[in-house]
């Protein structure tokens, strides 16, 4: 039985969960199926539509995608989904026939009690790899799980929380827009804490809407959100092999039809669209397993967009960088040497690197002028801010990251015991 490790609230949590706005169309139920070492929490949450929704998915990159992974991206072309099932505390991953059984099984459980079809139902898995999902248990919870049911903010929380693994705290995110001048609501939750590293989406992240929209359009959306928001996280360069955000769309608003992404009416759907993913990408890094600082990472002036990223991630994922930051030493030699192993291009006698608003090189060497102690001052804090511009293009990119401290050795040191 896999065994879940509590940790105390990362110091970077919110104050408490959002006020959720509920999505016309979608009911949430949360449960105990016993995958996880206590019985008192819940690992199973469900989600059915009233209609079949419209949806859209971008998945893991990582050649050992789960189970459930492989089953959801078979059933996307289809566009329509039913439901959704998620259990925590096994990833079903790396389990061979009994993990695809599985997914059968829970997809074919949940499609009885909703009426539909099996490949309607969307299925996810997260926890520890290579165990065999007892899938029974999970089928059984399942008719008391359906019983409750509710499109109340309540059921937000709890789902938020059965999907949780090393997380410290549940995450959510709720905001109203238009399309077309009519009211739009978008509320989505989200997971993650290690095992973070951007790949298309990272995590477990699930986005819903009353918005009518087609697959196509509905996917175009989120591959341009995910693209900006959970692919530009890391927390320690792993890529999970369960990655998964998806947005399901109800089709229950008033606005008129859309048939294209670039319709002037989705200007706004879209910016809220961005804005809510980057707030539960945000919230992944602000759980990252031991972290206590939040780090973003702005790049400029390199060749490319794609370049800029590229030296982003180098600062971000750097052990050295991140070790330096827990530790709150000005350290910006790692910066430096983070940004050269990167393997983009740079102009080394223009590259220049701020750390809190504060020159720490430029024109290939220290300022003259150069004072530690600001910069100290704000490695110190909480949310740390580094700016370096390389000097050869008008590429850019911003990335997110956390600190790298003894929590994330303890944490995954005692993952399974």
């Amino acid at each position: 039985m896999a065994k879940t490790l509590q940790t105390s609230l990362s110091p970077l949590a919110p104050e408490s969960f959002p006020d959720m706005l509920p999505v016309p169309g979608v009911r949430l139920g949360s449960g105990r199926c016993g995958i996880k070492s206590s019985s008192t929490k819940l690992d199973l949450m469900l989600a059915v539509f009233d209609r079949p929704a419209t949806v859209a998915g971008v998945f893991t990159k990582s050649s050992t995608a789960g189970a459930p992974v492989r089953w959801c991206r078979k059933h996307l072309p289809k566009g329509k989904a039913r439901a959704l099932i998620i259990n925590s505390g096994n990833a079903n991953v790396y389990t061979g026939k009994a993990g695809d059984d599985a997914v059968k099984a829970a997809a074919a459980g949940v499609a009885k009690l909703v009426g539909g079809r099996a490949g309607d139902v969307f299925v996810a898995s997260t926890g520890v790899i290579g165990e065999t999902l007892p899938i029974d248990r999970i089928v059984k919870a399942l008719p008391g799980v359906h019983r409750k049911l509710l499109a109340k903010p309540r059921a937000w929380h709890d789902a938020a929380v059965a999907i949780m693994t090393t997380d410290t705290f549940p995450k959510g995110a709720s905001v109203t827009t238009e399309i077309g001048g009519e009211s739009v609501t978008i509320s989505g939750i989200a997971k993650g804490s290690g095992m973070i590293a951007p790949d298309m989406a990272t995590m477990l992240a699930y986005v819903f809407t009353d918005a009518k929209l087609p697959a196509d359009v509905l996917q175009k959306l989120l591959k341009s959100a995910a693209d900006k928001s959970f692919n530009a996280i890391t927390v320690d360069s792993d890529t999970s092999t369960s990655d998964t955000l998806q947005l399901f769309a109800t089709g229950q608003a008033k606005h008129s039809a859309i048939t294209r992404l670039g319709e002037p009416a989705l200007r706004a759907f879209r910016k809220a669209l961005d804005a809510l993913c980057l707030d539960l990408a945000h919230q992944v890094i602000k759980d990252g397993e031991g972290a206590q600082k939040f780090i973003e990472v702005a790049v400029t002036g390199a060749k490319s967009a794609r370049a800029a990223r590229r030296i982003g991630l180098a600062i971000a994922n750097s052990p050295l960088v991140k070790t330096a930051i827990a530790g709150g030493d000005a350290n910006w030699g790692r910066i430096v040497m983070a940004v050269g192993k990167s393997g983009e291009a740079i102009a080394e006698t223009s590259l220049e690197i701020l750390v809190g608003g504060h020159i720490v090189a430029c024109n290939g060497a220290p300022p003259p002028d150069y004072d530690e102690t600001p910069v100290a001052r704000h490695m110190a804090g909480r949310n740390i801010e580094i700016v370096v511009d390389v000097g050869v293009g008008r590429g850019k990119a911003t990335v997110w990251t956390c600190d790298l401290t003894h929590g994330y050795i303890e944490i995954n040191a005692d993952y399974r015991s």
